[in-house]
């Protein structure tokens, strides 16, 4: 759907650049967002491998196995359906500390584990499980301590100050953590009073 929406945007600019006559706009931009892309790549690159290699050393030395029996207590209380041992809490919390550093992209494949191992102990194949929603909840408004990849984008940018985010980033990213989970718990205390929502 979403490469539906991108097609549409570029096709309507490029049209809207034919009819107001501003072909030659369309052609400089072309080239030079192309060069800046590439440009922004090779500045991220080096913070994203140099984390994900971070997070790959954590997980081989057993650091993240450590990191989810600190968070079982915590991932017991949100995920009370999921059985206690079960392969799904490790993957949420590898996804959970690489969203504390701020690696949307190494959060990725321990978020899509942890949904593949929900999905095995899904009674209803074809609806999301109340664990799957609050896994959602959690990785999409997860707290986030080091915002690695903005800090990243700030520095390729040349920005005075790149660390001037962090606090912010915390506070807002714990926040919406709070709001979300809160919500959660309410909706799902709700559902389990037999109240429709």
């Amino acid at each position: 759907m979403v490469s539906y929406i991108w097609a549409f945007l570029i096709g309507i600019g490029i049209i809207y650049s034919l009819i107001s006559g501003n072909i030659n706009v369309l052609n400089e931009s072309i080239l030079t967002n192309a060069n800046e892309a590439l440009d922004l790549i090779l500045n991220l690159l080096p913070t994203i491998v140099l984390w994900t290699g971070i997070l790959k050393i954590a997980e081989e030395s057993g650091l993240l196995a450590k990191f989810a029996n600190l968070l079982s207590p915590i991932l017991e209380k949100l995920f009370p359906d999921v059985p206690k041992n079960n392969k799904a809490l490790g993957y949420i919390s590898s996804n959970i500390a690489a969203n504390m550093l701020g690696l949307g992209s190494a959060a990725t494949p321990a978020g899509l584990k942890a949904m593949n191992e929900l999905q095995k102990i899904n009674p209803q194949k074809d609806t999301a499980t109340t664990p799957m929603i609050t896994f959602l909840i959690l990785n999409t408004a997860g707290v986030t301590l080091i915002p690695t990849t903005i800090l990243a984008l700030r520095v390729a940018y040349k920005s005075v100050t790149p660390g001037e985010i962090i606090l912010p980033a915390i506070i807002a990213t714990t926040c919406s953590s709070i709001a979300g989970l809160t919500l959660d718990y309410f909706i799902r205390k709700r559902k389990k009073n037999g109240n429709n929502i």
